[in-house]
């Protein structure tokens, strides 16, 4: 009986049968996990029959990842307090000289800190000196942009955006990207849908857009909510918007609502997404974050 069992679980190669034993070593198809190949030849000759059900299976997986809920946002925490930055860009500050994003609590008490103890501005994460001129600031960016530092190359991005130089945007955004910034990806997307700096290409507009939710975006979870909503798939919207709303997302809770006044959704999903959605504001308040607002 346990021979049997140990045979059933040899793997062997999908085109010639041949066994992974000894030296013999398979490898899985790099789009799917159905079959495994002893060689680069074996593959090829198998393609074609293998091409429908690889395509399918490789959708799935997609799916399984596209629709798992990120534990937070693509923000993050703060590296300071722990705590997970607010949604909304203008409760926190990035640091020039770093490219740390810390929440204007910790900003706050740190200014305090500087102003009770007569000190040297510094910054709240690295404690280096606070540049007092654009230029000094600028020189610190640049510094981390030579670095690859993704954060810094997605803040560049937006400067060349704002200055209407939208192909060098694109230039720092792909970068940034390609490093595994989420934020870069959401903008790629804006810039594939809107055709600035690049010719507009759907298919990589929604790619972008898939990558950046599964990172823990809610804009671009948001957005692909409603590119499922306009295709008839309403399922796959809710899901979406279901997502985006567990991270804290006030759009999506107000599309969800909305669905459930049209049937949409079940009352025991809104409420759900409801609670979670509270639950992932709520995460993001302390005391120190409410006298910075004071």
């Amino acid at each position: 009986m346990s021979n049997d069992n140990s045979m059933s679980n040899i793997s062997v190669c999908a085109s010639c049968g041949i066994a992974e034993i000894d030296d013999i070593k398979l490898k899985e198809c790099t789009a799917c996990d159905l079959v495994r190949y002893c060689s680069d030849a074996c593959l090829q000759e198998h393609k074609l029959h293998h091409k429908e059900a690889c395509k399918k299976r490789a959708a799935e997986l997609r799916d399984e990842l596209l629709f798992k809920q990120p534990e937070c946002s693509h923000l993050g925490d703060c590296p300071i307090c722990c705590l997970p930055l607010p949604l909304d860009a203008k409760k926190s500050n990035m640091m020039a000289c770093c490219s740390k994003v810390i929440c204007f609590g910790c900003d706050h008490a740190n200014d305090l800190r500087i102003y009770e103890g007569k000190l040297q501005h510094t910054c709240p994460f690295c404690r280096e000196p606070t540049p007092s001129t654009n230029e000094q600031c600028d020189k610190q960016m640049m510094k981390r942009i030579k670095a690859n530092d993704p954060v810094a190359l997605r803040r560049e991005g937006f400067v060349q955006e704002k200055e209407g130089d939208d192909s060098s945007a694109f230039e720092y955004f792909t970068k940034a990207a390609e490093i595994g910034d989420v934020e870069a990806h959401y903008r790629l997307a804006l810039l594939y849908d809107e055709g600035h700096g690049v010719e507009k290409d759907r298919g990589k507009e929604i790619y972008h857009l898939e990558e950046a939710a599964i990172g823990g975006h809610p804009d671009a979870r948001f957005n692909l909510g409603w590119e499922e909503h306009e295709s008839g798939t309403i399922e796959r919207a809710v899901k979406h918007w279901i997502i985006s709303a567990n991270l804290g997302d006030d759009g999506s809770i107000k599309t969800l609502m909305a669905a459930y006044r049209s049937g949409k959704i079940s009352k025991d999903d809104l409420a759900a997404a409801l609670r979670a959605h509270q639950a992932a504001v709520d995460a993001t308040k302390s005391p120190q974050r409410d006298a910075a607002e004071e």
